[in-house]
């Protein structure tokens, strides 16, 4: 009576009692769940035709659009494994991802198509499948993908094939932003119960409206691409992040969920229309990717009516592994205080397993909302290990417990709040500066739209905060002003002692800001991790 747990079963289920319901909007088509499962029966088929079997891997470089969704249930019904692309990566991250992957076939939007055609001839691929873009010219010599979906014959059936709930689903590959990407094994296992604490925890239902801002190369979009179809919600796509855009989609599509980082908040709630606007869905966003400020959650709660909701993770996790637990006595709080508490990330989620803050001694701090530690966890949904590379899966799995390398306290309630990264916090003078506790000072100050604190070397104190700030259009605040501003709002040692303006700051393809790229410029070497 066993049945492994995989979330491809909820794309049976939803085909099997939601047929004629709209699966998925992307622009201008629609696909019925009976449709969706036909196009997706047709990629395993025309996959299997070309080769691909159980176990093998199968790239995919394309944008949140409906072939993106299709790939990731077309591909991994067969047993194969999905290596999903990060398309804003260079030629060379790309070849080395697809090589160490062992990736067989590639499937890419022609779009994104140009890193590939300068690597192709160095790579070992049985196929190219490409996506055609209207206008778009590419060189790759693959067959189009409705093409492809030709290979196979009408009516044929799936290949039958025995899915083991800890085989691997995906290959994530991370950011590589201080060495080589390393790839990020993910179950079947681990991807359905990720999708069912997406599902349980934001409240997934048969009538929610999704827009897929979050890029689903990105931890599978935190399991939002199983999690809807699991709910027979509907999925529409986004083939760009976009604020206007997102914004008449709001309207258009009646949204009523939705994810994304910090700065996707950011965009939205400063776009010309935001003000305008009287959402009446009134959506829920989850906001993860880097600790928000509570000044950006109150904005985009009052400004567009959204309702916030904090999670916490990594792709290590498939990545939950906590949230904001909203309870009834928080209703009468001030709206900053509110927002204040949404910033936690929060407590473990009902499916993910045990997670904690630690001494280095291993011994957990005391719930005061004071000792410092460090995140780790352990249970359902940790990743296997990293693909092909023991020593850092030894170096990030220490007795059964993977080390995030966040650091943070946690309350007396037991709801958790990070401090910074462990490679991010400011030691200055031999007190702990926490960088995401002066950015969310900053965010509150009228003139800031975007910042970033860094630690900068400091003869006298080792190092000091540095503020780089992105500000609104107009906006003419001198460097003394937000100095002054900072030290009425908080120590005077915490405050930047200098203030960089720029146009904008570097971020990933997921919106999280590469704080590396920026301490770069101000230390000959790499800042030392205490």
């Amino acid at each position: 009576m066993f049945s492994p747990l995989t979330p491809l079963d909820w794309k049976r289920r939803a085909v099997k009692y939601y047929p004629e319901k709209v699966a998925v909007i992307d622009e201008n088509k629609q696909f019925t769940y009976k449709e969706f499962g036909e196009r997706t029966d047709k990629l395993s088929v025309a996959l299997h035709k070309a080769g691909i079997q159980k176990g093998d891997h199968v790239a995919v470089m394309l944008p949140n659009t409906h072939y993106m969704l299709e790939s990731f249930y077309g591909i991994c019904q067969l047993g194969a494994t999905m290596v999903p692309l990060n398309y804003r990566l260079s030629a060379e991250d790309l070849k080395y991802i697809i090589k160490h992957s062992d990736a067989k076939m590639l499937i890419v939007d022609e779009e994104f198509s140009g890193p590939i055609e300068e690597i192709v001839a160095s790579l070992s691929l049985d196929q190219i499948v490409t996506v055609s873009v209207v206008g778009q010219e590419t060189s790759l010599k693959g067959v189009d993908y409705e093409a492809f979906l030709q290979h196979a014959p009408e009516n044929e059936m799936l290949p039958e094939v025995k899915i083991d709930e800890n085989q691997l689903l995906t290959l994530n590959y991370t950011s590589g932003t201080t060495s080589k990407p390393k790839g990020v094994m993910l179950t079947h296992r681990s991807n359905y119960l990720n999708a069912a604490n997406f599902m349980y925890h934001l409240g997934v239902n048969h009538d929610d409206v999704y827009l897929h801002t979050l890029p689903m190369f990105h931890a599978n979009g935190w399991g939002g691409v199983w999690a809807i179809t699991a709910a027979g919600g509907t999925h529409v796509c986004l083939r760009k992040v976009d604020p206007s855009h997102i914004l008449d989609l709001f309207e258009k599509e009646n949204i009523t969920l939705l994810c994304g980082a910090p700065t996707v908040i950011n965009m939205l709630v400063n776009d010309p229309k935001a003000k305008e606007m009287d959402i009446k869905t009134r959506p829920r966003m989850a906001t993860a990717g880097a600790p928000p400020a509570a000044a950006l959650i109150n904005k985009a709660q009052e400004i567009l009516g959204l309702n916030m909701i904090h999670v916490y993770g990594l792709t290590e996790t498939s990545p939950f592994i906590l949230y904001c637990e909203w309870k009834k006595e928080f209703d009468v709080k001030s709206a900053d205080e509110q927002a204040t508490i949404k910033a936690r990330q929060g407590i473990e989620l009902a499916f993910n397993g045990e997670t904690k803050v630690i001494h280095q001694d291993g011994e957990e701090v005391a719930w005061n909302g004071k000792e410092l530690g460090e995140i780790i966890t352990r249970g359902n949904v940790v990743m296997e290990g990293y693909y092909k590379d023991p020593e850092k899966t030894a170096a990030a799995i220490k007795d059964g417990w993977f080390h995030t390398g966040d650091l943070a306290v946690t309350y007396p309630d037991g709801f958790i709040e990070i401090q910074d990264r462990a490679k991010d916090l400011i030691i200055s003078g031999g007190e702990n500066i926490s960088s995401t506790e002066v950015e969310g000072v900053l965010y509150k100050h009228p003139d800031v739209m975007e910042v970033a604190v860094i630690a900068v070397p400091d003869e006298k104190w080792g190092e000091v905060p540095r503020a780089i700030i992105v500000l609104h259009p107009y906006a003419k605040v001198t460097e003394e002003e937000v100095i002054s501003y900072c030290r009425s709002e908080m120590a005077h040692f915490k405050a930047p002692k200098a203030i960089e303006f720029v146009e904008s700051l570097p971020k990933t393809a997921t919106g999280k800001l590469q704080k590396f790229r920026l301490r770069e410029m101000h230390w000959d070497g790499p800042k030392k991790v205490n």
